[in-house]
């Protein structure tokens, strides 16, 4: 995806890299408690710009390259849950609350770490 038609352009323009892990793992969470709202009031539009800005904002996770390794498979994982949950047959069995727990932790942590 290229920086022209990413919905975070200024982020997909190499803003995104300059930020912690735990600051983009916050920032993800963020977009995915919003797609879980728009979910749980049945705003379908909202929904689906919030799901879209989620996975925009994990691809640029995933492409960074300092998470190589270990980083990238959590990350990927987490996404793949996250999918599970918002779109698919959560298979995994997650939670809204178990999602946002998860999330939580990176935006504490970022927060405590400025």
């Amino acid at each position: 995806m290229g920086a022209e038609t990413a919905v975070h352009a200024g982020l997909a323009a190499g803003r995104w890299q300059t930020l912690t892990l735990a600051e983009q793992l916050g920032n993800i969470g963020s977009e995915v408690g919003r797609a879980i709202r728009a979910r749980e009031r049945d705003d379908g539009q909202r929904f689906a710009g919030a799901l879209d800005r989620a996975l925009e904002l994990f691809d640029l996770t995933l492409a960074d390259p300092r998470w190589r390794g270990a980083r990238v498979r959590e990350i990927a994982r987490a996404r793949e849950v996250t999918c599970d949950f918002l779109v698919g047959a959560n298979d995994y069995g997650s939670t809204a609350e178990s999602l946002d727990a998860y999330f939580l932790q990176f935006a504490f942590a970022a927060r405590r770490n400025r």
